[in-house]
């Protein structure tokens, strides 16, 4: 399966949730809150157990923007590690460079991130980094690098953060366009939206 490029409105109607987190979707959301399509109005049908384990593993997929061998290979990682499977899922997927750099309001968009740091516009550890699957560690430290300081989608951006951040285990630096990984995120810090359980029940058959 290859990544999807489609219509992002399409798919967040599809399971009734922004799953991208952008503010344009969530206004589409409220006015259209039924599934695209002929029938998206009609009702909705019940889904199975395994309906639900499958609809929950597409949504992390297509928030994160993975590929169905990708995902397969942090699961793989995430049963390896000590303490709860889902919960490490979770942990790596926020880790990679491209969620960080969406999550420090650098980027709009976790697709946005990911095109700016494939253009090698971020450094870690003032070492350049284009590979968006880069995972940061407590401690890392992300910024503009000096010759991208001027990119306006960027600072657009970050125009937009009004206060603290969403994601307590990040800090920002808006004045030098840089932030901080001050630790792994706890389970109580992850995104709600995923039922991590019900993936792990999936893959666990």
């Amino acid at each position: 399966m290859a990544r999807y490029i489609g219509p992002k409105v399409k798919i967040a109607r599809k399971f009734g949730e922004n799953i991208f987190g952008n503010p344009k979707i969530g206004k589409i959301l409220e006015r259209k809150n039924y599934k695209p399509g002929q029938h998206g109005q009609s009702r909705r049908r019940r889904l199975s157990n395994y309906g639900m384990q499958l609809r929950e593993k597409q949504k992390m997929k297509y928030s994160y923007g993975l590929l169905e061998r990708q995902f397969r290979r942090y699961f793989k990682r995430a049963e390896k590690m000590q303490g709860e499977t889902g919960v490490n899922l979770l942990q790596l997927l926020e880790r990679r460079l491209d969620n960080v750099v969406y999550r420090l309001g650098l980027a709009s968009t976790r697709d946005a991130a990911r095109q700016l740091v494939n253009h090698g516009h971020f450094l870690v550890n003032n070492r350049k980094v284009n590979i968006p699957s880069f995972t940061v560690s407590a401690g890392d430290e992300i910024k503009v690098r000096e010759k991208s300081r001027k990119l306006q989608v960027i600072h657009d951006s970050v125009k937009q953060i009004k206060g603290d951040l969403d994601s307590p285990w990040l800090a920002l630096d808006k004045a030098s366009l840089s932030g901080t990984v001050l630790k792994t995120p706890d389970k109580d810090e992850l995104d709600p939206i995923f039922k991590v359980q019900v993936v792990v029940e999936l893959f666990s058959k």
